[in-house]
């Protein structure tokens, strides 16, 4: 599917783009999403293909939030191209020592009202999710902490890449209180996309995410 003609650049409603997975982010996926102050945010890097960097041209400048260290990509070339800041938790800033405009947080950060990171180690030291609740959007974009299942919930999942697996655990449970009841309505995952694996976005996501959360601790008991 295709935005404006661009192909692996899927719209998903108001306000919200998809990218199809990268190679050079080890599979995951990207999201585009547009504020309520109409700023950009890129969660993680996209694969750098010409088509994909003009459009992202095209939109309101704003930020590039790392959610992952898988989600990485070619930061530094998106970052020369666009000129947008990087914000990713100060775990793994120091992956990006050539990065210029690097903005770190430590436990939480809010870019906007409405729209607020909170650290999340387990899958990776730096690991975050983005809570955007503007407009009449609701969605956790839950970098890898969280999996698509094919049934239409979400999981923990751990990977040969996996920091840690208890502490994805805590993360969870922590994330789970952060965003309160009935909270969010959908969840945007960064890896694991696809027709044979899950849907772009989750939907009932306070319910998926609850459920995610009773399977995890009954596995870890």
């Amino acid at each position: 599917m295709a935005s404006n003609g661009v192909v692996g650049i899927t719209p998903l409603g108001s306000n919200l783009w998809a990218f199809s997975p990268s190679r050079d982010s080890e599979g995951g996926s990207a999201w585009l999403l547009r504020t309520a102050g109409a700023r950009s945010v890129l969660v993680d890097v996209p694969l750098l293909e010409e088509s994909h960097l003009a459009f992202l041209e095209q939109q309101p400048a704003g930020w590039i939030l790392l959610s992952h260290r898988q989600g990485h990509g070619r930061c530094r070339r998106l970052q020369e191209r666009l000129g947008w800041p990087v914000v990713v938790q100060e775990q793994e800033a120091y992956l990006l020592p050539t990065v210029p405009d690097r903005q770190t947080f430590e436990e939480h950060r809010q870019l906007e009202p409405g729209l607020r990171l909170l650290w999340t180690p387990g899958p990776t030291p730096g690991s975050c999710c983005l809570h955007w609740a503007q407009h009449d959007r609701n969605v956790l974009f839950s970098g890898r902490l969280l999996w698509p299942r094919s049934d239409g919930g979400v999981e923990l999942r751990q990977t040969a890449s996996t920091f840690h697996g208890p502490r994805q655990l805590r993360s969870l449970e922590r994330l789970r209180t952060w965003l309160g009841d009935g909270q969010p309505a959908q969840i945007a995952c960064a890896a694991g996309l696809g027709p044979l694996h899950g849907a772009k976005l989750v939907e009932r996501g306070a319910t998926a995410l609850q459920q995610a959360l009773v399977r995890a601790a009954a596995i870890n008991r």
